[in-house]
């Protein structure tokens, strides 16, 4: 384990591995050449191993399933109002040494979703990544790897939402054939995919390419590699979708 980023070794690349082999051989060298050395080293009592500290909330450690059942009990209690009392005093103290959340969030940006209510959730519950169209671009699979290499995150959820207006600002330059100012163009391009993939198809053209566009950035976490698709592969994590309804704050979840 890495001291600096706390990801394991091992993502660092055939080069560190190399250079610490060089070193150790040349220490080994080293202790070869000075009298007693070995000895001293062979004399020297081995360190104790340090024992893991305990996570600051040991209630969201969980399996992924149990991680999304509890995500979904918390959207519920959202929809009805019965949102839970935060002694946001404690939380703050409890969370000063670090942190372990038990599902990690890639949102829409749009100021009428926010995944920390929808969810009823404490600090320290929840690892939010936002941008407009919820799209699953190298900064955002970064920091979920993040989440789920470091903080042992168990779940990852795609959230999209109704009358998404990055997807409807797509559909109107891809039918249009006109160029959005500024960045927005970058945006056009990755939500492109799934605007093209549900042509023809049945339903609302907006709605359907919004729900899309998650299931497809689902997917491209899913098989991000090396990190997420071999947590994914090992069952440490699980990648799910869905989308929020404006009206009532529902998450409907979808395969």
């Amino acid at each position: 384990m890495c001291q600096a980023c706390g990801f394991a070794d091992i993502i660092h690349g055939s080069k560190m591995r190399r250079r610490a082999f060089v070193f150790g051989a040349a220490a080994a060298g080293v202790l070869t050449a000075v009298p007693g050395a070995n000895a001293k080293a062979q004399k020297s009592p081995s360190k104790q191993t340090k024992k893991p500290s305990a996570p600051p909330k040991p209630e969201n450690v969980l399996a992924p399933d149990e991680a999304l059942a509890r995500l979904m009990e918390g959207n519920k209690r959202y929809q009805q109002g019965l949102a839970r009392r935060h002694d946001f005093a404690a939380e703050r103290e409890a969370l000063v040494g670090g942190q372990n959340p038990y599902a990690a969030i890639l949102s829409c940006a749009d100021s009428r979703i926010a995944p920390e209510y929808a969810f009823d959730s404490s600090r320290g519950d929840l690892f939010v990544v936002r941008v407009a169209g919820n799209v699953a671009n190298p900064y955002n699979i970064a920091s979920l790897e993040y989440a789920v290499e470091v903080l042992k995150t168990p779940l990852i959820l795609v959230l999209c939402h109704e009358a998404c207006g990055a997807v409807k600002s797509a559909i109107s330059s891809i039918q249009d054939h006109t160029t959005l100012p500024g960045h927005l163009p970058s945006l056009v391009a990755a939500l492109t995919p799934a605007v093209e993939a549900v042509r023809g198809r049945q339903g609302d053209l907006q709605e359907n390419a919004t729900v899309e566009n998650a299931r497809m950035c689902a997917t491209t976490l899913e098989t991000a590699t090396p990190l997420l698709s071999a947590a994914v592969n090992e069952k440490r994590v699980k990648v799910v979708s869905g989308i929020y309804r404006l009206a009532d704050g529902r998450v409907d979840l979808f395969a």
